[in-house]
Formats: C-alpha cells, sequence, structure tokens
C-alpha cells in the first residue's frame, strides 16, 4: 500500500582515479557491480533514484523536537541532567557547536540536497550521453524539485546562511572550497524549485506519500511568509484552501494510524516498520520515526488492553502549553496527555508508571505517544507513525495571517479560516474571536503544538525575544542554531552569532 515507505535509498558510487598509464586500462567494474555511468538507463532507474530522494526526509524528524523543545512548548526532560544532552543544551539555551543534533540535521539534509541535485544534473541527458524519456518524467522531476526545496527550507530556517549548490552532487574536490550563501539567495532558490514543481505536478498522486501540486502550493506559501511575501502567498495559499481538503472533525484522529494521509493530510513523511532495524550506531537513518520513542512514559504498563508503550520521557509539554488552552478546546486533550489523570480515570487497565526524573511537567506529547503495535525489530527505532508535515488546518492559518499581512489581503478570509480553525476545536461557533495577526499567530501555537513549529514561528515573528527571554534564550544568535564545528574544521564555513 505504501510502496514509497519501503524502497530503500539507492547508494550511488564515486570513483576517482588517479595515476599513470599503468592504470589506464583500468575497468571500475573489475572492482564494483554498478558505477555511476552503469545507472539512469532506464525509467526504472529514475523512478528508483526519485523515491531516494524522499529517504533524508525520514531522516530530519529531530528537527520536529528542535521547534518545540528550543520554544515555550516543551521542555528536554530524560533521566537527568546528562541525559540525551544534545536536547539539554537545546532546552537549557547552551548549546555548543559540536552539538550533534546540528551535525545530524545538516547531514540529513545535505544528503537530500546531494541526491536530489545528482538526479536533476541527469535529467535531459545521463552520464552516457544517452537521452532516456519517459511518460511521466516532468511530473516526477516536480517531486525531486520539491523535495530539493524542503532540504533547503530545513537548512535555512535552522542555520540561516548555508551553502548552496544546484548543479551537481559534491564530490572530494568540494570541499574546502565551499562558502556560506546568503539566505535571502537560498530563499530565491527555493522559490525556484518550488514554482518548478508546481508547473508540472498532479493535484493527486495514485501513490499515497508522495507529493502533489497542492503540497508545492502550501510549503511556497510557508516560505512566502518566512519571507514575509504576503501579497505572494495569498493566491498560492488560496489555491490550497480551495483543494479537496477538509477538517477531520475529532482532532485526535489525526494522528492514529487510520488518520494517515486523509483528509487533512497536504503533506507527510512517510515512516515504515515493514523492514525491521536494529541499528543503534545509525538511530536515525533507519525507516521507522525515532522521534517518537522520545514521547513516551518512562515504565508505562497495564494490561494487554492499555493502547500506549513506554518512552524515554524527553521532549515533554509544558504545563505553559497546557494553560493556554481554553475549557472545551479539544485541542489540549490531543495535544497533551496527563498519565496521572490517564490512570486514574482508567482503573481498569492498572495503569503503573515512573515519573519522569528530569523538568518533570506530568504531561507527554499525545500526537506521537508511542503505542502498541506500530513498532518492529529494535522497537525504539521502529514506530510507523507518519510525521504530519502539512495539515489543512496550517494552511487555513497561514493563509488567515497572510490575507490580515499583505496589502490586498481580505479581513473577512481571515476571520473565516481562522473561524473553521476554532469551531473544529471547540467543536461549536461560540468560541470565535476577532482574527488580527496576534490572534492567528497565538492560534498557530494551540493548533500546533508539539508539531515543530513554536520556535520557528517565534523567530519569524519577531517575538523570539520577549517571550523567551525569560527562559535563557540569547538574542545575540538572531534565533540561528550553531554551523556543526565539523563543518567550520574540514570546510572553514564562518560561525553564527552568539556562538
Amino acid at each position: 500500500m505504501k510502496n514509497i515507505k519501503n524502497n530503500i535509498g539507492l547508494v550511488i558510487i564515486l570513483t576517482l582515479f588517479m595515476g599513470c598509464s599503468d592504470v589506464v586500462d583500468f575497468d571500475p567494474h573489475d572492482e564494483y557491480e554498478v558505477t555511476e555511468y552503469d545507472y539512469l538507463q532506464t525509467e526504472s532507474d529514475y523512478r528508483t533514484m526519485a523515491v531516494s530522494c524522499y529517504t533524508p526526509t525520514q531522516w530530519l524528524n529531530a528537527a520536529i523536537v528542535l521547534g518545540d523543545v528550543a520554544s515555550d512548548n516543551s521542555v528536554s526532560g530524560g533521566e537527568n541532567a546528562s541525559d540525551v544532552v544534545r536536547l539539554q543544551q537545546i532546552d537549557d539555551y547552551n548549546i555548543l557547536t559540536n552539538n550533534s543534533l546540528f551535525e545530524d540535521l545538516w547531514q540529513s539534509a545535505y544528503e537530500g540536497v546531494n541526491r536530489t541535485n545528482y538526479l536533476l544534473d541527469n535529467k535531459d541527458v545521463n552520464l552516457s550521453g544517452d537521452v532516456i524519456d519517459f511518460e511521466g518524467k516532468e511530473a516526477l522531476y516536480g517531486e525531486v524539485h520539491f523535495l530539493r526545496a524542503f532540504y533547503y527550507f530545513n537548512l535555512v530556517k535552522i542555520f540561516g546562511d548555508v551553502v548552496l549548490f544546484t548543479d551537481h552532487k559534491l564530490g572530494l574536490t568540494d570541499f574546502g572550497t565551499l562558502q556560506r550563501s546568503p539566505k535571502a539567495d537560498v530563499y530565491a532558490q527555493i522559490e525556484i524549485d518550488l514554482l518548478q514543481a508546481i508547473d508540472v505536478l498532479p493535484t493527486a498522486q495514485s501513490q499515497q506519500g508522495r507529493i502533489t501540486k497542492y503540497a508545492a502550493q502550501a510549503l511556497l506559501g510557508k516560505v512566502y511568509l518566512y519571507e514575509e511575501k504576503f501579497d505572494e502567498a495569498i493566491p498560492v495559499l488560496q489555491s490550497v484552501v480551495d483543494g479537496p481538503f477538509s477538517l477531520v472533525p475529532n482532532m485526535d484522529d489525526i494522528f492514529l494510524p487510520e488518520g494517515e494521509n486523509g483528509s487533512e493530510s497536504v503533506f507527510e513523511v512517510q515512516y515504515s516498520n515493514g523492514q525491521p532495524y536494529y541499528n543503534w550506531g545509525g538511530q536515525t537513518r533507519g525507516q521507522g520515526n525515532y522521534a517518537v520513542q522520545q514521547c513516551g512514559v518512562r515504565g508505562l504498563n497495564g494490561t494487554a488492553a492499555m493502547p500506549y508503550n513506554s518512552g524515554w520521557s524527553t521532549n515533554l509539554p509544558t504545563q505553559d502549553l497546557a494553560a493556554a488552552y481554553e475549557e472545551g478546546d479539544q485541542r489540549k486533550e490531543a495535544t497533551t496527555f496527563d498519565v496521572e489523570a490517564y490512570a486514574n480515570n482508567n482503573p481498569s487497565l492498572n495503569v503503573t508508571y515512573q515519573v519522569a526524573p528530569f523538568k518533570n511537567t506530568g504531561l507527554y506529547n499525545k500526537k506521537y505517544l508511542p503505542r502498541k503495535g506500530q513498532t518492529s525489530g529494535q522497537v525504539e527505532l521502529n514506530y510507523d507513525n507518519n510525521q504530519r508535515t502539512i495539515r489543512y488546518s496550517e494552511v487555513l492559518l497561514m493563509a488567515a495571517e497572510a490575507n490580515l499581512r499583505g496589502t490586498s489581503g481580505s479581513q473577512g478570509l481571515a476571520q473565516t479560516y481562522l473561524d473553521m480553525v476554532r469551531d473544529r476545536a471547540f467543536g461549536d461557533q461560540e468560541h470565535r474571536v476577532t482574527a488580527t495577526v496576534q490572534s492567528v499567530w497565538d492560534e498557530r501555537r494551540l493548533e500546533l503544538g508539539m508539531e515543530g513549529d513554536r520556535f520557528f514561528d517565534l523567530v519569524r515573528t519577531g517575538q523570539a525575544n520577549s517571550v523567551l527571554s525569560s527562559l535563557g534564550y540569547n538574542s545575540a544568535t538572531n534565533g540561528l542554531f550553531p554551523i556543526p564545528q565539523r563543518e567550520i574544521d574540514i570546510s572553514r564555513l564562518s560561525q553564527n552569532e552568539g556562538y
């Protein structure tokens, strides 16, 4: 059903030859079964490589955790101050430049860039000089353009100015020659890729999880908001608002297995547990959603009827987030899981658990709480929960914001879109509020809590210092995270301010 989940990324072998005439007649096939020159010879090769371009999206789930732990939405939790140090540093705003989370995100995103660049560089003519045409090739390349834009968007919002290259995949000769490009240039390339994707992508795909025109329009609209190009965002987001999507009445249902790729899904990163994974050395490189394990309650046990698995009690929602929800807002229960209340309300399940030892808030991330039957192999590594990356409700809120902040916007449309989100949240029309820029920003926190947007929203809207300064946020960082020290040492890149 979800074949895109189960394809393994293709490894491209780059062979470099140095020496004299003694090796002129060397044939790489003597040592390697496949080289670059043997690949991209058939339609199947192109389609397989396109699927491999999706794979690094699975490795970026730490960016979701980052977006909440770095904000007022959640804390790092864990067993003690030395447990999951990379999250503790982020939570405490005491981030070292060798923090492994940022090295992992950097490498994952650039692996995605490399794969998409390779395929784009060989679109018209492959390395053998052959032209391989087939029906649907342009649409397939629309997916690749979207994915490159997605990887660069993750890079630019986390690191700011980053290395920008689009015409090849990196080789050994590139090291030491790389420079960071201004983020305006990176955003310009993201726009180019997404506009190219929109031009050729279909509005629907036969295979769940593949990029559609609507997904590209939604991501472009979000990019425009980050660039404060509100007038450009309005028509792009309107196209998605008018699309085939609808809000799911019960928000809890969105995050169940049966809610994957549902009527509210604009773009989801697909995960799988169909190929059991055991490699702790590459824990973020499996096909499972590694971020799910962090959300679970430590030592959670109960009868067979209890639906939840235990976890590590990191990325814990704050009481501040819980208090932001009004009485009657179903999003509070769908976002924050109170294990003590759950145990008291379900005595027949004989629920036992360990209180989170460090930075305990009493709450857990309900949206991605580990559930039985959703993992395999090394269970912590293999949860198959899709990451709901762009939901229809977010599109409505982005469209509302664009209409309020753009010179060509409509207050009436902004009000309608905000009403739709709040009406679903409360199940009535009695909790509507006037659509202002601030009320839409506040609504984003409530609607998208624990989905990884909060910190980046605070930065892009200029609220980070006022909201987070009491928690230790350093405004000198300008809302950016450190360039990995390894990249500075190897490629001599400059470091961001504040680190």
